[in-house]
């Protein structure tokens, strides 16, 4: 995501590098592209004006600063800018009733159904949360059998009645029935239509007014660009809305919705959608997603994904296999595995400082698929031990994964500097790891 508008709001940052100093001259050819960057974003265009003359007034007003050239000064400037666009900081949920109410709203296709079982297993795991999922799409074919493979893939109760077309019925039960079973969050899923009118507008605001919601999210679609923000306004004019959900910001999104719905309803987004999975969900931060449109990356949220799906157990296990340097293929897997668990490649590489530089095209995101069948196509023996892999060997392992030699190859040198890394990393060795990183 971002990716095209970054690479245009470095360009337009380069028209001061190499300049001595701001003048009035540099900082208006640099804030003519920020403002085609943004608007080729699908920006709202007052929003984009408004974003360039703030960056532009405080660009001409700072005093010289020793330590800054003025290329980096824009870059803090158009950083803070974009975080304050964003929101500024992130906003949590309203957990405080017993049960809180959480309603979804927005328009069909919009990804409210996924974005409720994310929701409920993101409660349930970080905050150990009971969660009820109600089923109040009535008109949608299959919503509800869609919600209860959901809510068994996360193993959350849903509260379904499929002989009722009441949904303001269904939506009162499933909070007396949430109050009655001791349940902390209720997540209402509704319907939606393809494009707003008076019957989804009167229905979602008669749910709305019946049930009295902790939070009312509205979710949307980022790949919609503009429409996303005209529709937000529809429904905050009706619901006035707490905040906002972007989903599919994994998409070939330009980012508009995210850049701008915040200053047109004035609402925090929430939370932001980064895939398929159930537990593709993010908070949304307004500095961290600055810092990688900027491409200075997000080492937080990648540390926080790692955290996520860290086995401290298996990391110990780990830890004695090298100390005895009997650290194998299945071990190496094993890691390859806790990495596909944090997140597509793009959007892990994303969150490197400096790799907004690599293009999208060159992320594979099936290129552990082909290590996975290298490995597999080994024999228990020579998985344990690698040690074992001659010529004949890898000939064979090639054959059985529909590789080459080479690709085997290639593979036993990367298993074998992971190696080298784990111990050095064991013996404290720091910057000896540090050094040899960046030889590779």
């Amino acid at each position: 995501m971002f990716d095209r508008f970054s690479k245009k709001l470095e360009g337009a940052i380069q028209v001061l590098k190499g300049h001595g100093r701001i003048t009035e001259i540099n900082v208006a050819e640099t804030m003519k592209e920020i403002r085609r960057a943004l608007l080729d974003a699908d920006v709202n265009f007052k929003t984009a004006k408004e974003f360039t003359d703030n960056v532009k007034v405080k660009a001409l007003g700072q005093k010289v600063l020793t330590t800054l050239n003025p290329g980096q000064l824009l870059v803090k400037i158009v950083k803070d800018e974009l975080t304050d666009l964003m929101g500024g900081q992130a906003a949590g949920l309203d957990l405080n009733k017993q049960p809180a109410v959480m309603l979804m709203a927005g328009l069909q296709g919009s990804g409210k159904t996924t974005f409720s079982a994310k929701l409920a297993a993101h409660l349930k795991k970080t905050q150990s949360k009971k969660v009820l999922l109600a089923a109040c799409d009535v008109y949608r074919p299959a919503a509800r059998d869609q919600l209860e493979v959901l809510a068994s893939q996360i193993n959350v109760e849903l509260f379904n009645q499929p002989d009722s077309d009441d949904p303001i019925g269904i939506a009162n039960a499933a909070v007396a029935h949430a109050k009655k079973n001791g349940y902390q969050v209720v997540i209402i899923d509704t319907a939606g239509r393809l494009a707003v009118d008076e019957v989804l507008m009167d229905e979602i605001s008669a749910i709305h007014k019946s049930v009295s919601p902790s939070e009312t999210l509205f979710v949307v679609d980022s790949m919609t660009g503009q429409d996303a923000v005209n529709t937000a306004k529809v429904f905050h004019d009706r619901l006035n809305f707490d905040g906002v959900i972007l989903t599919k910001l994994d998409g070939d999104t330009r980012g508009g919705a995210a850049l701008s719905i915040k200053s047109v309803v004035d609402k925090p987004i929430k939370f932001i959608g980064t895939g398929e999975k159930l537990d593709a969900l993010d908070l949304f931060y307004p500095d961290r997603m600055a810092e990688r449109i900027l491409g200075m990356g997000d080492v937080v949220s990648l540390v926080e994904r790692a955290q996520q799906v860290f086995d401290e157990e298996q990391a110990k296990k780990i830890q004695q296999k090298v100390k005895k340097n009997s650290f194998g293929f299945d071990d190496f897997l094993a890691q390859i595995k806790q990495v596909q668990k944090m997140g597509s490649m793009k959007d892990l590489v994303g969150m490197i400082p400096g790799a907004n530089k690599i293009s999208p095209d060159e992320i594979d995101e099936d290129a552990f698929k082909g290590i996975e069948a290298i490995i597999q196509s080994m024999t228990p023996k020579e998985r344990s031990q690698p040690k074992l892999l001659n010529h004949s060997r890898k000939k064979r392992i090639a054959l059985g994964s529909g590789s080459n030699v080479e690709d085997v190859n290639r593979l036993i040198k990367q298993f074998e500097q992971m190696q080298k890394m784990m111990k050095m990393v064991q013996k404290g060795g720091a910057s000896k790891l540090m050094q040899m990183m960046k030889g590779i």
